[in-house]
Formats: C-alpha cells, structure tokens, sequence
C-alpha cells in the first residue's frame, strides 16, 4: 500500500513540475475559453456559483473567451447571467487583457459591470487578478487566483475581494 501511494505521489508531483505552458498554449494567434468559480463578493460577475443564505438562493453563470495578439498577452471578452431569489438580472460583462508572466503566472486588468437600472447607478468595476496557470495538458489548465474590484462609483457600490479557481482551454 505505501508503495502505490509513494508512487500516486511521484506521479502527481512530475505532472505538476511538468505542468507549464511548453506546446505554445499562450502563444500569439491561439484562443482561450474560460470559467471560473467565484468565493467573496461577486460583482458585474462572469463566474459561477450558487449561494444560498437566510432564504435567499443565488446563482451566477458565465464564461470568458480570449485571442493571444502576442505571445502570452490575450484580449478578452466575457458574458454572465445571474438571479437573486428567482428575479433575474441583466448580462454582466467583462474586457480585459490576460498577460501570462513566464507562461505560468496569470495577470489580467479589465473593466466589468452589470447593466441594471438607471445608467449612474449600474455598478461598475476596474479589476485586476493575479494567480497561477497549472498546464495539466496541451489544451487545459486550472488557475487558482485572488482578484481585486475596485467600484468606479464608490456612492452606490464598494470595492471587493475574490478568491477564484479557473478552468481554461486553449486551441
């Protein structure tokens, strides 16, 4: 029995130390789909997660799709649809660039909101996320991440932390 755990362990840990970005997956003219998963306050979210609190049911989907115009630098778009309690909310989106730093470290800026209401008060949002790539393969990879929201109007809506996971192919 130590013998097959010493071994899952070996393998595991070659896979992670092998797990980087070496058949070009962010290199210039490749494509990206994401989805990632959402802990914290989500706003103007592309995410996905289901909550439910004092009653309240939540849930939030969305995904994310990227072009590399260079080496390890790719333009993104992103559209999202949630509920609060069974009253929907309009389409969340997201813009942004996505620079891989050393093929492995994910760092993105992008603008996102929610188009709800009154045009002053639709929350929006200046975002910037840090994580890292695990490669777990030629077309996918995980990147855990923490993202900061900083409202752009601070009267209505604050500024917000995230933890994500998020799950990647590239073609």
């Amino acid at each position: 029995m130590k013998k097959i755990i010493s071994s899952m362990i070996a393998i595991f840990a070659f896979t992670f130390a092998n797990a980087q970005a070496k058949d070009d997956q962010v290199s210039k003219g490749k494509w990206l789909i994401e989805a990632n998963t959402g802990f914290g306050q989500n706003v103007g979210s592309t995410s996905i997660y289901f909550s439910s609190t004092d009653g309240v049911s939540s849930f939030n989907i969305g995904a994310e799709g990227g072009y590399f115009i260079m080496d390890n630098l790719a333009l993104k778009l992103g559209l999202g649809y949630g509920e609060v309690d069974g009253v929907g909310d309009p389409i969340a989106y997201k813009i942004g660039a996505k620079y891989y730093f050393k093929k492995m470290i994910p760092i993105e800026l992008s603008y996102n909101g929610v188009g709800i209401g009154q045009a002053d008060a639709n929350p929006t949002y200046i975002g910037a996320q840090a994580g890292y790539a695990f490669f777990l393969g030629k077309n996918v990879s995980i990147e855990p991440g923490i993202r900061y929201n900083m409202a752009t109007n601070q009267q209505y809506y604050d500024n917000s932390l995230q933890f994500n996971i998020g799950f990647a192919l590239h073609f």
